[in-house]
Order: C-alpha cells, then sequence, then structure tokens
C-alpha cells in the first residue's frame, strides 16, 4: 500500500495519536494479491479512529465479526459494502470493534489521507480513552500471524 501523507499541515496532531498509541487500536495484514486483485483481513478495536480516505482502488467489504457505523447505517457481521475508488469515507467501529475482509480490484493500492486537524485533535482523546480497552481486546476470529 502507498501511503500518501496529507498535506493538511496537521501531521503534528497525527504523530501526536501515534505517539499517544493509535497503531493498537488497529491491525491490517494482506492476505493475497494476484489476478488483479489484492485482498486485506483488517480489525478496528472500539472506537477506532478511521480518519476519512480514499484508495485508488474500488473496495467491497465484507464484515466478519462485530459492527460498523457508515453514514446513517449500522452494519454487523455478514453485511458488505462497496466503495468506488477515490471516494472518501470512513466509518466508525462498533462497542466490540469491527473485523473484516477488505477486496480491491488492484494488487497494489494507495491510501490517501482525507482528515483535518479537528479530526486528528479528537483522535487524539480517543485514543487516550481506549488505550485499556485496546490492551485487552480480542479478535472475533483467531488468526495465527
Amino acid at each position: 500500500m502507498d501511503v500518501q501523507a496529507p498535506s493538511g499541515g496537521y501531521a503534528p496532531s497525527m504523530q501526536a495519536c501515534l505517539d499517544a498509541g493509535l497503531g493498537a487500536g488497529s491491525e491490517a495484514h494482506v492476505v493475497f494479491t494476484g489476478f488483479g486483485l489484492s485482498v486485506v483481513h483488517a480489525w478496528f478495536k472500539r472506537s477506532f479512529p478511521l480518519p476519512l480516505h480514499s484508495h485508488n482502488a474500488d473496495c467491497l467489504y465484507y464484515i466478519i465479526g462485530g459492527g460498523l457505523r457508515l453514514g446513517r447505517e449500522d452494519l454487523k457481521a455478514g453485511d458488505a459494502f462497496f466503495v468506488p475508488a477515490d471516494v472518501p469515507y470512513t466509518y466508525t467501529p462498533g462497542p466490540e470493534g469491527v473485523e473484516l475482509i477488505e477486496v480491491r480490484n488492484r494488487e497494489g493500492f494507495d491510501y490517501r489521507e482525507r482528515s483535518g486537524e479537528t479530526f486528528w485533535r479528537k483522535a487524539l482523546d480517543t485514543v487516550r480513552e481506549n488505550q485499556a480497552a485496546w490492551a485487552d481486546a480480542r479478535r472475533f476470529i483467531a488468526v495465527d500471524r
């Protein structure tokens, strides 16, 4: 995944989130690439502040555990949703977090950060408030990595 650096001048706030333990709130692993596709297994723990972002690939998501809020919709295990290439989006993991499979129509894809300073300031509070819960969180699906 090619990560496109933010251009809004809020990198210090983003770095503060990383320093506070943002990385403890999620895991993502590319499990397959080939034939023009990529498949990612992702786990976002409860309340993880997923920034508004986009990818240069169409993305199909299938929820395998927990749930999330996408816009005004609450989705749960067994639900799926689609995000076209280059469309900015975000979602909020539910109280138990969310585990999902992401299928993209490209073997390589980018991540373009689209959030602003206000998001990252709020995210810092969320990261600090959830550190203990994230440390104790358990996956829905057992994965040996």
